[in-house]
């Protein structure tokens, strides 16, 4: 019932950046599939009114279609790509950004047993379910205030909450409870994944991470597991190759220097685990790069 209005909505609106009115609210339109791509995923709610995208964390895979969501409660490496969209029947979805602070609000505003308990191993980073009606109707009515910029700095914000709310308390809440829980299994994954991206270009030993993250070894090799679908160790890869594709667009004839800033003292290594990741060595993927238009990253669908 709602979904035709949720593509209309999103047809009308879509714009090449992806951003709208709505401050944390972007709209995608992609109109032919596209090859695998890597990423962050952010800490988002993507919802798909249209088509189809799949996304790949470590060995998990996710696909989400039409009238489904996707959470991500951590912002991770992900490599994903839309295959489902053409001309004719483009994908279409709307993203929110997910912020801890508004987690936290609702959960303190809830009342004993508004909320379900919550496991006491950490969830994963990133859940797909089917979008119940009350959550298309609420994101349906926060894209009508698009048409709507009276009404928009009043109820954009009530609507998000219920969104929010929705989220919550459905069947992926603990992936996004975590997130706004201080003492969280999720949230000392947070802080090492936090200090991991910051720092990835360091060598580091996992055991002085986990202190950093205030858990013990044991405790924080399952829970950055459980969350991130790697170890630490190949969380860092994934940081450091995504981060040398990036200088590599700018910087294509430099291999050897970029591979050496992101962490690589061998060359060889470098080009190998690169080729691996992107299916091409460094000097052939920068060029591929420079001739390809990129679309904007993230797990929005």
């Amino acid at each position: 019932m709602y979904l035709e209005e949720f593509r209309t909505l999103l047809t009308r609106h879509a714009r090449p950046d992806w951003t709208t009115a709505i401050d944390g609210v972007l709209i995608s339109k992609v109109d032919r599939p596209d090859p695998p791509a890597p990423s962050m995923s952010g800490t988002v709610l993507a919802v798909i009114a249209q088509g189809a995208k799949r996304l790949a964390l470590g060995e998990r895979v996710y696909e989400y279609g039409a009238g489904q969501y996707l959470v991500a409660s951590v912002d991770l490496p992900v490599t994903g790509q839309f295959v489902q969209a053409d001309p004719g029947v483009p994908a279409l979805g709307v993203g929110l950004v997910l912020e801890p602070s508004a987690v936290a609000e609702l959960l303190l505003q809830a009342g004993p047993g508004d909320i379900p308990r919550t496991g006491a191993s950490a969830p994963s980073g990133i859940a797909v379910s089917d979008a119940p009606a009350e959550l298309l109707d609420a994101v349906v009515r926060l894209l009508r205030l698009l048409d709507e910029p009276r009404d928009r700095a009043v109820l954009a914000p009530l609507i998000k909450r219920e969104i929010l709310w929705r989220v919550i308390t459905g069947e992926q809440g603990a992936t996004v409870r975590q997130l706004g829980l201080a003492d969280s299994g999720l949230s000392h994954v947070s802080r090492a994944v936090r200090w991991i991206r910051e720092h990835y270009a360091e060598a580091f030993r996992v055991e002085d991470v986990a202190r950093l993250s205030g858990m013990s070894v044991s405790a924080f090799y399952r829970n950055f597991q459980a969350v991130t679908a790697m170890s630490p160790i190949q969380f860092q890869k994934q940081i450091r190759l995504q981060e040398a594709r990036l200088l590599l667009a700018t910087h294509p004839s430099d291999v050897t220097g970029v591979g050496q800033r992101v962490g690589y003292d061998n060359p060889s290594q470098f080009s190998r685990e690169y080729r691996r990741q992107f299916g091409a060595p460094p000097s052939r993927d920068a060029a591929r790069l420079r001739d390809t238009a990129r679309s904007p990253a993230g797990a929005l669908p």
